[in-house]
């Protein structure tokens, strides 16, 4: 009980860490369920190395730039209505949402222990169809949680949508590289 209350302490204090804290566990679940889905994996197999870059990059990266941009959108838009809500989503995903995926994609090739020049051809292969897809998915979860929850726990629930999003890089991310191209018909020649 006095864990809890000094996390609750905390978190009202330096409101940043509490979407530190919500992304350190919402990013790893996302990664087992890549896990789970995408390689067959169980408890017992788990990569717990690979959930905890996870936790890492979401405590450290996503939860706190997540913050300070909900509090940036919120006073060039105070309203929420859905026309400010709307701006909202689709400024985050022309501003914000590019640097995120480069970061990611970036970071955790560095992360897995591959060099810079393999981290940049991970990018530049992987991150226009990442950013087509969340330029799809961001908006519409941005938009409701920017019109219809309090600012308090939009963070929050912006982590509950990234724990989709964040299933979806991972399997981005576990993807080779090689599988992203169409492989051309192979024409037998007589």
């Amino acid at each position: 009980m006095v864990v809890f209350r000094l996390i609750h302490d905390i978190t009202g204090r330096f409101k940043v860490v509490r979407g530190a804290l919500a992304y350190a566990i919402l990013w790893p679940f996302g990664c087992l369920l890549q896990q789970t889905i995408l390689e067959k994996r169980t408890f017992k197999d788990y990569d717990w190395h690979k959930c905890l870059r996870y936790s890492m990059y979401g405590a450290l990266f996503n939860g706190p730039t997540l913050y300070y941009w909900i509090r940036i959108a919120s006073q060039m838009w105070p309203k929420s209505d859905i026309r400010s809500s709307l701006a909202k989503a689709f400024t985050e995903q022309i501003a914000y949402d590019p640097f995120a995926i480069t970061i990611f994609l970036y970071t955790m090739t560095l992360a897995e222990g591959h060099s810079k020049k393999e981290a940049r051809a991970e990018v530049a292969e992987k991150f226009l169809p990442s950013y087509q897809i969340g330029f799809i998915y961001w908006p519409i979860v941005q938009t409701m949680n920017f019109a219809f929850v309090p600012k308090k726990n939009q963070v929050i629930v912006a982590g509950i949508g990234s724990v989709f999003w964040t299933t979806f890089l991972a399997c981005v991310k576990a993807m080779k590289r090689d599988d992203l191209k169409e492989q051309p018909e192979q024409v037998e020649l007589k």
